[in-house]
This record gives C-alpha cells, structure tokens and sequence, in this order.
C-alpha cells in the first residue's frame, strides 16, 4: 500500500511539473527603442539602428534576462534571438548599434550601455530581475560586453554600478583595443594596442563575474584565445578571484558560438542555485 502511495505521488508531482512547463509562454516585443525620445527624434540613424527585441517568459517571475550584442567587426551585424536560449525560462534582449563606418568608437560602446541601462529600468516591468541581468554577445558583441562591464564610467551615466551585473559572458571578444577602433584610426590589425578602449586596460578585483569563451587557439581569429588568456592572468594577478576561461578545441570563431551557448545556460543555472 505504502507503494503504491509512493508512487501516485510522484505521479502527481511529475505532472505538476510537466503542468508548469507547458504552461510557459513566450512573447517577443521588437524594435523597442533604448535611447531617449529626443535623440530618437532628432537622428533618423539613432531611430533606425538603436532598437532592442525582448524575448521573455511572460507568465514568469523574477527570471534571468541574457542581453545579447550580436558579433560583425562593429561594422556589421543584425539583432537576433539565439535559438538556443529559447524556451528556457530566461528572458533575452538581442540588441542593435550604431556601426562604423557611419559612426566612430566610442559611439557604439555608448549604444550598448543604453542598452544595458534600458534593461535595468525596465526589466521589472515584464517580471524579470535587475539583480540577475547577465551580459553576452559573440566576436564585436563580447568585446562591447566586456567594455560596458569593465569601463564603469558607461553606466554611470545611468547611474547603474556596472558591479551591479550578474554576469558578464564575452565569446571570443578581443581584450585589447577592437581592430575596427584602430582601423578607425588608421592602424593595422596586426599591430595590438591596449589604451581606454582594450577591456585589458580595466583589469580590476572587484568586477561582475566574467566568463571568458573562445574557439581552439589554433582556429580562432587574430590571436583571440592568447587575448583572453593573457586578460585572464592578469584578472587573477590583480586579485580577482571571478574570472575564468574556457578554450573550447576543435571550433573555429564562428562555430564556437554554438557550443559557448551551452556554456552560457550552465553558467545561468549556476547562478540560479546561487540566487535560490
């Protein structure tokens, strides 16, 4: 008898979960736009480019919400939701920039802060969490991940502590200055320089979390994986203790995104246990 109990319960317990998934709806909002009305209205470039889709779990509470900066050189590139982090319980901002070169560095780092800050104050109001916001994008993308979550002075603007982000999660973002700022100013991509726009210039102990993502070293693009392995001595160096790094062997810098999607939601479940 007390089998048979046992079992009806866990039964009903299986069902009541599998309930509560199915149950889970997803609505998308798009073209949102994140920067003020005034600059909306004044610059067509701004109101075309400087949108966000918000994907989110519309009958959840108190969720992960993942902001995605798509990858293209900053010269390239298109918003999007990557399959893979649908249908997960989280919610996903996938947001567009200002490109080169039709602006100049630091206007689409500024872009992607206002995205992030657009976030925090707005996140709430589809249920989801300002204290579990996690930042990421591929190539071009991580390296703005790593700009706004290193270089506090872009969120100050919004009086948002860049430490005050859950996670920062770059793949196979450049750490010392973008070869498109240098291009920009008439600088070979071979030639490295490290100045207030290389994320390796804002090595500091007290930073978000940071998980640094690249391809196989032999595969990656310009030396991408040495980047972040030298960025990430030098974290620890400095006594940062939140730091760490994955080589994932085998993929080249396209196809890491794929796999470092994987990464991305283990790290999410991760912080969810912290959180819970």
């Amino acid at each position: 008898m007390k089998q048979i109990l046992s079992i009806m319960l866990i039964l009903m317990i299986s069902a009541t979960i599998n309930l509560n998934y199915a149950q889970t709806t997803y609505k998308t909002v798009e073209d949102i736009p994140y920067q003020s009305v005034e600059e909306q209205n004044t610059d067509e470039y701004i109101a075309g480019r400087c949108n966000l889709d918000l994907y989110y779990p519309e009958n959840q509470a108190d969720f992960v919400t993942v902001i995605w900066f798509h990858g293209g050189g900053l010269t390239s590139g298109e918003k999007f939701i990557p399959e893979k982090l649908k249908e997960k319980n989280i919610a996903v901002v996938a947001v567009n920039y200002r490109l080169s070169p039709k602006v100049k560095c630091p206007v689409y780092i500024e872009d992607a802060a206002a995205a992030v800050a657009w976030t925090f104050k707005n996140i709430g109001k589809y249920g989801g969490s300002k204290d579990k916001i996690v930042v990421s994008g591929h190539s071009a993308g991580g390296y703005l991940t790593s700009m706004i979550g290193l270089d506090k002075h872009y969120l100050a603007k919004y009086d948002i502590d860049a430490n005050d982000i859950a996670m920062l999660v770059p793949f196979s973002g450049h750490t010392v200055t973008h070869f498109t700022v240098r291009d920009e100013r008439g600088i070979p991509g071979t030639q490295a320089i490290v100045d207030e726009f290389a994320p390796l210039y804002f090595v500091r102990p007290d930073t978000p979390p940071i998980v640094l993502i690249t391809g196989d070293r032999e595969l990656e693009m310009l030396g991408r994986y040495e980047e972040n392995a030298y960025f990430w001595r030098m974290m620890k160096v400095a006594g940062n203790k939140q730091t760490k790094i994955y080589e994932l062997d085998g993929f080249n810098h396209g196809e890491m995104a794929s796999p470092a999607l994987e990464i991305l939601l283990k790290e999410i479940r991760e912080l969810n246990k912290e959180n819970s």
